[in-house]
């Protein structure tokens, strides 16, 4: 189907609607031979079915929207329109479908104006067969002027074909004003009111809320790769973090309770320990370690026990009999303060061991936090927003990594100890290096030069602010030479738009693949999940001065899924990668305790080939 959407194609969404109705266009009729009430010129909805709030009330008279705001206009034509926000604002949502009626003319034309996102849109369906499928769709560019939309409908001349009017959103600019459509005999020509370019099309994904099985088959990805659910619900849940231990078991982490503490001892997350005895790439022993525990955002296994982090705690607990994990006893708190009042989704996570066997682990730039041992005060504590953090296992101290970028929630190390995580709404790819600032995506930076010092008397009195470095030049900016979102107003611009660029300006998980059974082109090459974008994107770091610049790799997962998140990736003992997926359809932070459907979670394992899982049990090899 040639659609005219895309710029190189000519669509002009910012095309002049005319006064009065295009001379050649053509009205629908209906089965009676009369014109359709497309335009709403009866003042009324006959011929389409509402259901929701969003348009009762509807059409609208005149130009309401010149009225409240000095610079845009309805730009209707006729005398009625359709203007979700004039009679509800945002707030309300709903769906205006119109009555079928045959094509029976090549091309079509309508009048739209909405946000940029899915949630407000107008799409043509057609009937084929007895079934329906929506072969054109278009939002807007959050202008409230109505702009005219061209389709070529050529392929599906003599089908029947409906109108489905959209506005399921509440956010800031989720309405929706539409128009009179007409069919014409040749491609209509409109002339234009502004160059602005052409709105990008919507992100079309095949799937939303499968099954887990058929969510692995479900997945494209390179040749020879093959994805194997290694865990699906009801045997996980939520899951929000995992680790590996050295015998390869999935210790994961359920977590039931996000995105609120819960009061104490109220707490729903669970630890569970999966293990593939067959290496079939399939659990086949799953066991509860801990239970009743809260918020947590954190785990990793070494030194004897299990590392925990569970705003406002960083926890440590023994583990007494490594065959059958049970707890060895309470979990001692090693660290408080962690902020679990703001956003809970940029508190404490992902955590790893770095190769110089500190812990490490990432804090997102809007929930402000003050570190430090149980009891300690203000002064002896360490401000932590927007940064990379670790904890030393056996010398008890805690100390900032680096400083700046956004909302990391994924990071690993290179064949050479290099730091790398990935980043939201700000540019996503940033080598980490010890003690460096890098730019944010809002609030103030901690680690203050001496001369910021000097310069600012809050700042002086503010002893938690530490460490004082004294030698910043300039924020660092990130290392990416691209971007994974479109457009050009910022990350925002592209929000369910950006699947050539990438999928989207939320990420989570960060893995370098260091193994052997992928093929050799995908050693060290750094993969992340992209969350809107239902996709791993893989980016190549490549050596450039004293650092490294992020190249764009081609996607390597595409999971087809709209309700696809995954959190967290990690690489098996077989050179294999697993990845833990939250699987909602909600994708964004919301405190609201009911916005997740706490039913969902799967756990994938990304292999090539058919390779076998080694039986492992590094505590028995020797160093060598």
């Amino acid at each position: 189907m040639r659609i005219i959407f895309l710029p190189v194609l000519a669509l002009l969404l910012g095309a002049l609607p005319l006064a009065a109705a295009d001379p050649a266009g053509i009205r629908p009729v209906g089965a009676d031979g009369k014109p359709l009430n497309l335009d709403f010129e009866t003042g009324d909805l006959r011929d389409w079915t509402a259901t929701g709030e969003a348009f009762k009330g509807q059409p609208i008279q005149g130009d309401t929207i010149a009225k409240r705001r000095k610079d845009m206009k309805s730009e209707h034509q006729g005398a009625y329109w359709i203007g979700t926000f004039e009679r509800g604002g945002d707030a309300v949502q709903g769906i205006l479908t119109s009555v079928s009626f045959k094509i029976t003319q090549p091309w079509a034309s309508f009048l739209i104006a909405a946000g940029k996102t899915p949630a407000s849109k107008a799409e043509i369906f057609v009937k084929d067969n007895g079934s329906e499928r929506a072969v054109f769709r278009a939002s807007g560019t959050e202008i409230e002027n109505l702009r005219r939309v061209v389709v070529n409908l050529t392929p599906y001349l003599g089908k029947e074909m409906f109108v489905r009017i959209t506005d399921q959103g509440s956010s800031g600019w989720d309405h929706v004003n539409f128009d009179d459509f007409l069919f014409h005999a040749t491609e209509p020509k409109f002339a234009t009111l502004q160059k602005t370019p052409p709105p990008l099309p919507v992100d079309d994904v095949k799937f939303a809320g499968l099954s887990p099985d058929k969510a692995a088959r479900e997945m494209t990805l390179p040749r020879g790769f093959k994805a194997t659910l290694f865990a699906g619900e009801p045997d996980v849940v939520q899951p929000i973090a995992f680790c590996m231990d050295d015998r390869g078991r999935l210790w994961v982490v359920e977590g039931m309770t996000y995105p609120k503490r819960a009061a104490e001892g109220e707490g729903k997350d669970r630890i569970l320990v999966f293990e593939d005895t067959d290496g079939d790439g399939k659990f086949n022993k799953r066991s509860v370690f801990m239970d009743k525990l809260n918020l947590v955002s954190g785990i990793e296994v070494g030194f004897g026990g299990v590392w925990i982090g569970a705003a406002p705690n960083l926890m440590f607990v023994p583990v007494k009999d490594w065959d059958d994990p049970k707890p060895a006893g309470e979990p001692k708190i090693l660290l408080d303060g962690w902020d679990f009042k703001a956003d809970t989704h940029e508190t404490l996570n992902t955590f790893t061991w770095g190769p110089d066997g500190w812990l490490y682990g990432c804090h997102g730039v809007f929930c402000p936090s003050l570190v430090g041992k149980p009891g300690s005060a203000e002064k002896d504590r360490q401000w932590v927003d927007a940064a990379v953090w670790r904890y030393h296992p056996t010398k008890d101290r805690f100390e900032i990594f680096s400083e700046g970028t956004s909302n990391p929630w994924g990071i690993d190390f290179d064949s050479h100890g290099q730091c790398f995580i990935e980043a939201c709404v700000v540019p996503h790819f940033w080598h980490i290096i010890q003690g460096a600032r890098y730019l944010r995506q809002g609030g103030e930076h901690y680690c203050i030069t001496l001369e910021e010092t000097a310069r600012n008397e809050r700042y002086r009195n503010e002893k938690s602010r530490k460490p004082i470095f004294p030698f910043y030049y300039a924020d660092i900016p990130a290392h990416g030479d691209h971007v994974h979102y479109a457009g050009t107003k910022g990350p925002h611009a592209g929000n369910g738009k950006s699947d050539a660029a990438g999928g989207g300006h939320a990420h989570a998980g960060l893995l370098v693949y260091q193994g052997n059974s992928w093929p050799a082109a995908y050693r060290g090459k750094i993969f992340m999940n992209n969350i809107h974008g239902q996709r791993i994107n893989m980016d190549v770091p490549v050596r450039v001065g004293s650092g490294f610049v992020g190249k764009h790799g081609a996607d390597f997962i595409n999971f087809n899924d709209r309700w696809s998140q995954i959190i967290n990736l990690l690489a098996g003992p077989d050179g294999s990668v697993f990845m833990i997926d939250w699987y909602d359809k909600n994708q964004c932070h919301l405190n609201n305790l009911d916005a997740h459907d706490r039913s969902n979670g799967r756990i994938f394992k990304i292999s090539y080939g058919n390779p076998k899982a080694p039986a492992v049990d590094l505590a028995k090899l020797s160093d060598n």
